[in-house]
């Protein structure tokens, strides 16, 4: 037997071997597979982010509402973080039960036009993981695209006032003036809301639907919030899951943050709230409540920084604004004119400043953010540019009284007394606040 017929019988034979043990090898998968081990253990084994990649024999079940609580079996529920049951998770149970009717979904909807270049693969779900590649594009037909079409592109949450359907949010929910709003209550019915007013001052908006005998919310005196107390978040999670239950403590209070999003800009929240409780997209106007079952604020922000970090406008804030909309249709609000930053002991450092408080009339990074609005109570005054309001009514501004916060305690009309730090003299001037024009 010459060298080339040896070769030829040498590879049949490694042939045959390796196609025997790979049929066995493939039959003891394909039964594994058959039987869901391999699977599972392939999803074991993947970080919970690539999971939801991965084809399973059935979808995952639904979350329970209230954060922690097990779907099945007869584990307790996480309560505070630990499991267990008891008083406290009654008390949870509770609060949620008499809250969750009044709290709603709003679906956002507006007129999209129809895409004329389209791909077959979600290119997000490539770089979500960090892979940058290029993926094929379908080619543009050649007819014109479709009529737009209406369909949901947001969410948010609100909750019920009056029992007529008066239902506060937050503005950054419903700014959007060419789009529509429909409210979904807690027992699925549906219903088209009319924006009532856009606050110009905080993130706050109400709305109002056309239904009588609505069950409503019970407010609480934010005033009073202390630091490790616990609360209750409900809302419209991810504009997906309707009234989702987190629970949490509040983290701290009278925060200074600024927050804003795409298309809607950015405004400072004065004394936030700061809370652990999961605060998701959606959840953008749900209240967040205390242990008594009052709502104590409105769910507005969450740090992309930090871990389980929500803000919330504090209830207090809101009860002149629903009052105003309720009396007079609008919302009224006191206006001084000024752009500040608070002084703090760190400003005061760094930039040599005199006092260590009080607020410190600027101009903003745009040229046409002027540090006193012409024509303003302040302008009338006679404040200027770099002066420091140390007082108004005799109460100090700082971090925890901020200038705004006091200034909001008033109406319109209002006459106050500012001690103002001019070119290092103090005096003292009087100002009849305007209302603030939308």
């Amino acid at each position: 037997m010459n060298d080339f017929r040896k070769t030829i019988l040498a590879s049949i034979t490694i042939s045959f071997l390796v196609g025997s043990v790979a049929g066995v090898t493939g039959g003891i998968v394909a039964s594994q597979v058959a039987a869901g081990n391999i699977g599972q253990r392939l999803l074991a084994s993947l970080p919970p982010s690539l999971q939801w990649i991965v084809p399973r024999a059935a979808p995952p079940p639904q979350s329970s509402p209230i954060k922690g609580e097990e779907a099945k079996g007869n584990s307790p529920p996480l309560v505070g973080g630990v499991r267990g049951g008891g008083q406290e998770s009654d008390s949870t149970v509770e609060v949620v039960r008499r809250v969750s009717p009044a709290v709603v979904s709003i679906v956002i909807s507006k007129e999209v036009a129809q895409r004329s270049v389209t791909s077959p693969f979600p290119e997000d779900l490539f770089r979500q993981f960090g892979f940058e590649i290029e993926i094929p594009q379908e080619p543009a037909p050649q007819q014109p695209p479709g009529p737009p079409k209406k369909q949901q592109v947001g969410g948010g949450s609100g909750f019920v006032v009056s029992k007529d359907g008066l239902i506060v949010t937050n503005k950054h929910v419903v700014f959007d003036e060419a789009a529509t709003y429909t409210v979904v209550t807690s027992e699925g019915k549906r219903y088209d809301a009319k924006v009532m007013a856009r606050d110009p001052f905080i993130d706050l908006a109400l709305i109002k639907i056309e239904a009588q005998g609505l069950p409503t919310v019970k407010f609480g005196n934010s005033d009073n919030l202390q630091i490790g107390e616990s609360v209750i978040a409900i809302g419209n999670a991810l504009s997906e899951f309707s009234n989702t239950i987190t629970r949490g403590v509040v983290s701290g209070i009278k925060r200074r943050v600024t927050a804003g999003g795409p298309g809607i800009g950015s405004e400072v929240i004065e004394e936030a709230i700061q809370t652990d409780a999961a605060i998701n997209p959606g959840n953008s106007g749900g209240p967040l409540v205390n242990m008594k079952g009052e709502v104590i604020g409105i769910n507005t922000a969450v740090s992309q920084a930090g871990q389980n970090l929500g803000f919330a406008i504090p209830v207090n804030q809101a009860k002149p604004v629903i009052e105003s909309v309720i009396k007079i249709g609008r919302i009224v609000r006191p206006w001084l004119g000024v752009r500040y930053v608070i002084i703090t002991p760190e400003l005061k450092q760094e930039n040599q400043l005199p006092v260590d408080y009080g607020a410190l009339i600027v101009r903003g990074a745009e040229r046409t953010n002027l540090a006193i609005a012409p024509a303003s109570p302040a302008d009338k005054a006679g404040l200027r540019e770099n002066d420091i309001i140390l007082e108004i009514d005799r109460v100090k501004i700082t971090e925890d009284r901020p200038l705004a916060g006091q200034i909001q305690k008033h109406q319109p009309g209002d006459t106050v007394t500012l001690k103002i730090l001019s070119q290092g003299k103090e005096r003292e001037v009087k100002v009849e606040l305007e209302e603030l024009k939308q």
